[in-house]
């Protein structure tokens, strides 16, 4: 693919279907966003808002760190606090399609409905990529920003119409695109990051207690874990409880479990063989957060499992 003529194409499409109206984007910071969020403010300046939902679902110092990196970038981004609805959408939920549908449902017909109502913007510019089509469609999954593609005609639910300049690219031709935007470095080659967020790495009830441990123990595999070079990296936060040790007590603790993976755009992946001195040295951190006295590795490639665990 010209990816250079892809990307001149979607800016004219941009600005073909919006017109002399108004768009509004959401940025999470992963590289799908991003490049949605360069290609809208080409093609339609200040006619696009972008906005970050703080959904106390991300990971740490995430608000701050996307909106500084698109400031200088000259692209204006609002951090919206939206924590408490998150929070209380998901409260007492533990299934996972459940959990899902809460973050979707919160962020369409909640935050996002109320932002749209606000900025009068009648199209919401989107990152859909063609896997999160694909796996939602065949029920592997159900990804957070598939609508039209299940049935929903999100003017009709939420008073906006959608545009998703990626959807026919996978994850390796949204970073190819990146790259002829100009994107730099830490966006365009950011490992994945899904969009329920953390959401996705805690089993069981999300709680800002659990979000706490999950959040930092991702902080610290991202950083162990960068220097791989892989597909992508992250911590989940089990739903059951080990016995262990703690200043010679008997301790009913957490357990987080490390996956590293290889892949080109996530249809398919493989473990990464990391050092075990890395190993070692991610479990003494982890099980030095309070709490935590099990830390696993995952071995198991895709399929039989998915990428995330909810």
């Amino acid at each position: 693919m010209d990816y250079e003529a892809f990307v001149e194409e979607k800016i004219a499409e941009i600005r073909r279907a919006v017109g002399r109206g108004r768009a509004i984007n959401a940025l999470s910071g992963g590289v799908d966003s991003a490049v949605v969020t360069v290609l809208g403010h080409r093609a339609l300046g200040e006619r696009l808002r972008t906005v970050f939902i703080d959904s106390a679902l991300m990971r740490e110092g995430e608000p701050e760190s996307v909106r500084d990196v698109f400031a200088g970038m000259g692209i204006p981004v609002e951090v919206i606090d939206a924590r408490a609805d998150f929070l209380g959408a998901l409260a007492g939920l533990t299934d996972p399609e459940e959990k899902r549908h809460a973050v979707t449902s919160t962020f369409y017909r909640k935050v996002f409905g109320d932002l749209v109502r606000q900025s009068g913007a009648t199209y919401l510019l989107h990152g859909t990529i063609l896997t999160d089509i694909e796996e939602t469609v065949a029920g592997i999954k159900r990804q957070h920003n598939i609508l039209a593609q299940l049935g929903i005609d999100p003017m009709a639910e939420y008073g906006y119409h959608v545009l998703e300049p990626l959807a026919e690219l996978r994850k390796d031709g949204v970073r190819q695109a990146a790259r002829v935007l100009g994107l730099p470095p830490e966006l365009a080659e950011r490992i994945p990051f899904p969009g329920p967020a953390l959401a996705t790495r805690i089993v069981g009830e999300v709680t800002e207690a659990r979000l706490q441990l999950v959040r930092a123990a991702t902080a610290i595999v991202e950083e162990e874990l960068a220097p791989t070079k892989a597909f992508q990296y992250f911590a989940v936060l089990l739903e059951d409880k080990a016995t262990g040790i703690r200043g010679g007590r008997r301790e009913f603790g957490q357990i987080i479990v490390v996956r590293c993976i290889d892949s080109v755009d996530a249809r398919e992946a493989s473990a990464v063989e990391v050092p075990w001195e890395t190993l070692q040295r991610i479990c003494a951190r982890v099980t030095s957060l309070d709490g935590v006295n099990r830390c696993l590795y995952d071995l198991t490639p895709k399929p039989p499992a998915t990428v995330e665990y909810v």
